[in-house]
């Protein structure tokens, strides 16, 4: 089976139920003082306009399956217009066949925010092949280090990737964003990308499709131990609180409307759910699709509503309580309690 395959395979039976954003809630706000109509849900990241602070984020591409759920997914963005990630596009640079199913989707939303995809393992040659492929407007550089330890054909070799990113962040005529693929970011990985001159990154933390069970389901002998490694989505939030003049996108484990709200309040000027999207086009027809996602975003509205929040800016200023869990984390990576409701 074609490898991109196997992670769609391995990705569509994980079943996360539980994560660090039952971790953290709310200081109910039993005084309202706004309306449903007040509330607006415009973000803006890259400097473009987004009219939902969601978007449809990196899975696939490379294969006939992959140009499927590709076709699908940007028919899907295209009726809400909100934007898309391909993934990652060194498959199509590999083997210029496998072209169309990253394709597509520029081709069902010509006019939409489509993201493409590549390792930072690649250089700026890949990143212009990659982004003229899809006429992208951003570009993503993922980093997975841990994926591709336990990969079984993976890399082995990490010492470019500053300087790939560097090179391409200098040299691209289209903004970076630099991301996870579910292992998180620290406060040290975040400042080190800063410093590189990146200035949008997304988080993608632990808590929701697992690539390292996802490798080591295709790896003979296994590496159990990294099967729980990382920082979660949320802890990984935590950690960017204390990073300044940096965009942070939130990903990894976003289940439903709640956990879009968490993200926001906790500094996230936009969310990538890539397992919500995936799994409700395949077992979805396209009207049952378009329901469930115009549900999601009426109850991101009626959450902020009952917060008492009129846009994505003043969710910052929410009360949120954290867990014992988090608060002994947050003390460990002197994180002060008082900037959650201080920010």
């Amino acid at each position: 089976m074609n490898r991109k395959d196997d992670h769609i395979k391995y990705a569509l039976l994980q079943n996360q139920t539980t994560n660090d954003f039952d971790e953290i809630r709310f200081v109910h706000n039993a005084i309202s003082d706004i309306a449903l109509s007040d509330v607006n849900l415009k973000t803006n990241l890259c400097g473009m306009d987004f009219d939902y602070p969601i978007f449809i984020n990196a899975m696939t591409g490379g294969s006939e399956r992959a140009y499927e759920i590709n076709d699908r997914l940007s028919k899907l963005a295209k009726y809400f217009n909100i934007p898309i990630a391909s993934g990652s596009v060194s498959a199509a640079i590999k083997d210029p066949s496998k072209s169309n199913s990253f394709k597509v989707i520029r081709k069902n939303y010509p006019n939409g925010i489509v993201m493409a995809n590549i390792g930072a393992d690649k250089g700026l040659n890949a990143a212009k092949i990659a982004t003229e492929l899809l006429d992208a407007d951003i570009l993503q550089i993922h980093l997975n280090v841990v994926q591709e330890m336990i990969m079984p054909e993976g890399d082995r070799d990490f010492r470019n990737l500053e300087s790939n990113i560097s090179e391409i962040i200098n040299n691209l005529s289209v903004p970076v964003i630099v991301k996870e693929v579910g292992f998180g970011m620290s406060f040290e990985a975040l400042e080190k990308l800063k410093r590189l001159g990146v200035k949008t990154v997304d988080i993608s933390g632990k808590g929701g499709t697992n690539f390292a069970l996802i490798e080591n389901a295709r790896r003979d002998e296994k590496f159990e131990n990294l099967n729980n490694f990382g920082l979660s989505t949320v802890e990984s939030l935590l950690e960017s609180i204390k990073v300044n003049d940096l965009e942070i996108i939130a990903s990894g484990g976003v289940r439903d409307a709640m956990d879009v709200v968490k993200s926001l309040a906790l500094g996230a000027k936009a969310v990538g759910m890539s397992a919500f999207f995936l799994k409700l086009i395949i077992n979805y027809n396209f009207d049952i699709v378009v329901k469930k996602v115009e549900n999601l975003l009426l109850e991101i509205k009626a959450i902020m509503t009952i917060l008492g929040k009129k846009n994505v800016q003043e969710l910052k200023d929410t009360n949120i309580l954290v867990s014992n869990k988090l608060e002994s984390f947050m003390r460990q990576r002197n994180i002060p309690l008082l900037v959650l409701n201080k920010r």
